[in-house]
């Protein structure tokens, strides 16, 4: 079964299968979210929720709560009843839990705490990882703070630390890597900043939970006419090309190659 990522991931709670449907329709791929979102004594009906859903599996990812927690295995069960299997991780810090999984499942690792953000490339080094995603709260929480950000909405030293250090452990293993989500639904301009850096920086995708972020995700990701106009033009030249040439008064190398292939592949 193949899977597209991206670039607009949205959030949608398992106990409400009300806006399955919805959500599929809103968004590029829906992660149907059986931890954070749903309260303990919903998450047996949200499993529920999970087997009986009628939806794109191509489209889904599951959130599963964490390997240490009671759930997990419960969840896995759960899924393993259902043709979903794309299945995001919480709190993930081993990547021998991910043995768990059966050899057709694609595991996404949520790094959210100081101990998954430090064990980062063990994780993503996992045969069945085939993406990385970062959160902030859950990472300050870990390490006893009270805020991911600064009162201007900018990230601390600390979550930025570690949103760097996810994409990099990512990138050296040729895994995809997802961004946090903006938590302030009706801050779209500092979305939409965030989304630019992230896609500017290596991120595949950024994660949302409103339907109104995603479009302001998308806009991010798509390069605009003129830059997919120059890459498919650099590409062009390079043909004729043996090594390091000149384009439009500017040195050519294989780093801006592969910056043009990356525009004409979003293009």
């Amino acid at each position: 079964m193949s899977f597209a990522l991206g670039p607009a991931l949205l959030f949608c709670p398992a106990d409400r299968p009300d806006r399955f449907a919805g959500a599929l329709r809103k968004a590029d791929v829906v992660i149907l979210d059986l931890e954070d979102a749903v309260l303990p004594a919903a998450k047996a009906q949200a499993r529920e929720n999970i087997i009986a859903a009628d939806v794109d599996p191509e489209r889904v990812i599951v959130r599963v709560n964490a390997p240490d927690s009671v759930e997990f295995t419960k969840d896995l069960a759960a899924v393993a009843q259902t043709p979903f299997r794309t299945v995001m991780v919480a709190k993930s810090e081993d990547a021998t839990a991910f043995d768990a999984f059966e050899d057709d499942y694609r595991v996404i690792a949520l790094c959210e705490t100081a101990k998954g953000v430090q064990q980062s490339a063990a994780i993503a080094a996992h045969p069945r990882t085939v993406a990385l995603m970062w959160g902030a709260e859950d990472l300050v929480a870990s390490l006893g703070g009270m805020s991911s950000r600064f009162p201007d909405g900018s990230y601390r030293d600390v979550a930025r630390m570690a949103r760097a250090r996810v994409l990099l452990a990512a990138g050296a293993s040729g895994k995809a890597a997802i961004d946090a989500v903006h938590l302030d639904i009706e801050d779209l301009e500092g979305l939409g900043a965030e989304a630019a850096d992230a896609v500017a920086s290596g991120f595949t995708a950024t994660a949302c939970i409103h339907p109104r972020q995603v479009e302001v995700i998308r806009d991010a990701y798509r390069p605009d006419p003129e830059a997919v106009q120059w890459a498919r033009a650099v590409l062009v030249a390079a043909e004729g090309e043996r090594g390091v040439f000149r384009f439009e008064g500017r040195m050519v190398d294989e780093p801006v190659l592969r910056h043009a292939r990356a525009i004409v592949s979003r293009g």
